[in-house]
């Protein structure tokens, strides 16, 4: 069968092992050849195939519900579900997601672009179904690095206590990005080269082949739940939640998958199905990747293994400058800390935990924990910094509120991957973060616009000993310009720039990249404008707010972030609370969820690009 006969998952059920096989080796080259030319998640999809050729090969979707965690692993159930097509626009605006998206199939039934919630949603379509009297299979694939989360944690307590049917599969390829961190992880580890497993695993082959594919394994046994439990090892992990555990199982060897799918799908209650996989199997360059560069790509020459993005010369990445500055830190203060929730590589920091070790901590994905760890070491002198995506800090706002700005406590966290992000939509758009930490006294809340600014803002941080301390910066590169000293700047202030030789006709209020952008395309332009850098968005520079409300002038608020709860929220609330009459106006995202695409035609479709604000511009 070639991959563009598949319509969907009902094609390749009558097929047999050795047709499987080759309809696997089909879509690696598929897949290496297809993200090369579009970027994407490589490395877990390429771990994945066997498994999910196994799951639908077993299950029938979309009657039987899997739900990916995290969902950028869906790659292989896309082209199963009849979605070739749809990898030409991968990640494209206006073209096929990157994870599972409930508009795009039927087949796809839960969308999930952060980890840990599959365990959650798979209950609440258990109970769902339960309750309206259906016999369907839900069936969960959580990564080791997911299920170590408290929310999965949280789960499998209720999950142990219901006792409802369903299939969890355990996709252990020892990452998650990168290497995972902890002590479940360490217990994996030991399950995984268990002398039990060792010894078992032949006797569940040949218990399991008495049976042949595509009819009920188990029509001769009568009570499946005691034949998994003499044919299970070590289970004190899953056990103590009270689920029942085969496993483990080669993720890469689609006749031993189909056959214990096959088990488990009979089995009475909540079965966890322990699944060995190789994250990148089948690449090389994927294969041998330890530090998360091959997660998720951009274009690349597929072999060379080379990626095709050219860097700039003088250009860093904002994230890289950010933990350059923290590093320099660390060198002159040795009470200063580092903590990521599993982003060492995309935040960064992985000279900080070469060179520093002691005081680096990877706590996994666990960003509600990150938090509170980080405010306990600033309660006790300490200077930790925590690095964590925009869109990730959300999960975290309880533990930021009560533990870190309720208490003061000090800590300096980077906000990483703010505003639009591109190609990964929705669910990673760091477009939230303003509006959360607005809302939280104490917490002081800036974005530099350059180089400079970004060193002098990671300084004053740790400077100030008072107040938490948060620092947003976007994905993408910056230049890098010398500098003989770094300054600490004064908390909460502004800095404005006269452009053009006339007096100014208005007022262009912005934040991070976009005051530079503005100030060169109106010289470009020849435009004269008042240009404020509002490096602060938490505390405000209230004495330029008012003499700016005296200058008499129209001002715009240009952002690139989500206007509920925004910088133009913060000033219209003040200059009314003040009851100063001044007009203003607001370019902002809108009250909506921003789909994926490239950035540019992101701004452009939400109307937030430089071109809606120099149409206003033109008018002065």
């Amino acid at each position: 069968m070639k991959l563009a006969d598949i319509q969907g998952p009902k094609d390749i059920k009558k097929l047999s092992i050795e047709e499987l096989e080759d309809l696997a080796s089909q879509i690696r080259e598929f897949l290496i050849d297809s993200i090369s030319q579009t970027g994407g998640h490589l490395s877990s999809n390429l771990g994945v195939v066997e498994l999910t050729l196994a799951l639908h090969y077993v299950f029938s979707s979309p009657e039987d519900k899997m739900i990916f965690d995290v969902g950028h692993q869906s790659y292989v159930h896309k082209i199963l579900t009849g979605r070739l097509e749809g990898f030409k626009t991968l990640r494209q605006y206006k073209g096929m997601s990157g994870f599972q998206k409930r508009n795009e199939s039927i087949h796809d039934s839960w969308e999930s672009g952060h980890s840990s919630t599959s365990l959650s949603a798979a209950l609440g379509f258990a109970v769902a179904r339960d309750l309206q009297h259906k016999k369907n299979h839900i069936i969960p694939i959580i990564g080791d690095g997911s299920i170590s989360s408290g929310m999965a944690m949280e789960a499998l307590n209720q999950i142990g206590s219901e006792k409802r049917n369903m299939v969890i599969i355990l996709n252990d390829n020892n990452m998650s990005i990168s290497k995972n961190v902890g002590a479940l992880d360490a217990a994996l580890t030991r399950l995984r080269t268990s002398q039990s497993y060792n010894t078992i695993k032949g006797d569940v082959s040949s218990m399991l082949s008495q049976s042949k594919v595509g009819k009920n394994v188990l029509e001769s046994m009568r009570h499946v739940k005691n034949v998994v439990k003499e044919n299970v090892v070590d289970t004190s992990i899953f056990g103590e939640f009270g689920l029942d555990y085969i496993g483990p199982v080669n993720g890469h060897n689609l006749k031993t998958l189909i056959k214990t799918l096959h088990l488990a799908k009979q089995h009475k209650g909540p079965i966890v199905v322990h699944v060995i996989t190789k994250k990148g199997k089948g690449y090389s360059y994927a294969e041998n990747d330890c530090e998360g560069v091959w997660h998720g790509v951009s274009a690349f020459d597929k072999k060379s293994g080379e990626f095709i993005t050219k860097v700039e010369k003088n250009t860093k990445s904002w994230s890289q400058v950010i933990a350059d500055a923290v590093e320099k830190e660390m060198s002159q203060r040795k009470n200063v800390t580092v903590i990521t929730p599993a982003m060492i590589s995309g935040s960064k920091l992985r000279n900080i935990f070469q060179k520093y070790p002691e005081r680096s901590f990877d706590v996994g994905i666990a960003e509600e924990h990150a938090i509170t760890f980080a405010a306990a070491q600033a309660l006790q002198g300490l200077r930790p910094f925590v690095s964590i995506y925009s869109s990730f800090m959300q999960r975290a706002y309880d533990q930021l509120n009560h533990d870190v700005a309720r208490m003061s406590a000090p800590i300096v966290v980077g906000i990483d991957r703010a505003q639009l992000v591109g190609e990964d939509g929705e669910t990673h758009h760091g477009v939230f973060d303003i509006a959360l930490l607005q809302t939280l006294p104490n917490f002081i809340l800036a974005q530099p616009k350059d180089y400079i600014e970004a060193n002098q803002i990671v300084k004053t941080a740790f400077h100030q000993k008072k107040y938490p301390f948060a620092i947003r910066y976007p994905r993408g590169s910056v230049s890098v310009t010398s500098c003989n000293s770094i300054e600490i700047i004064g908390i909460g202030t502004w800095t404005k720039f006269l452009v053009g030789n006339q007096e100014p006709k208005g007022i262009v209020i912005s934040y991070g990249p976009a005051v530079d952008q503005i100030i060169s395309l109106a010289k470009a332009e020849n435009q004269s404008i008042l240009v404020i850098n509002a490096r602060f968005l938490k505390p405000m520079d209230y004495a330029m707010l008012d003499m700016l409300a005296m200058l008499n002038l129209e001002i715009v608020v240009y952002a690139k972030d989500l206007a509920a709860g925004g910088l133009y929220s913060e000033i219209s609330r003040y200059y009314h609370k003040q009851k100063q009459k001044v007009s203003l106006l607001s370019i902002a995202i809108e009250d909506t969820f921003v789909e994926h695409g490239a950035i540019e035609l992101l701004e452009q479709s939400q109307k937030i690009d430089l071109e809606a604000l120099f149409e206003i511009i033109r008018k002065w």
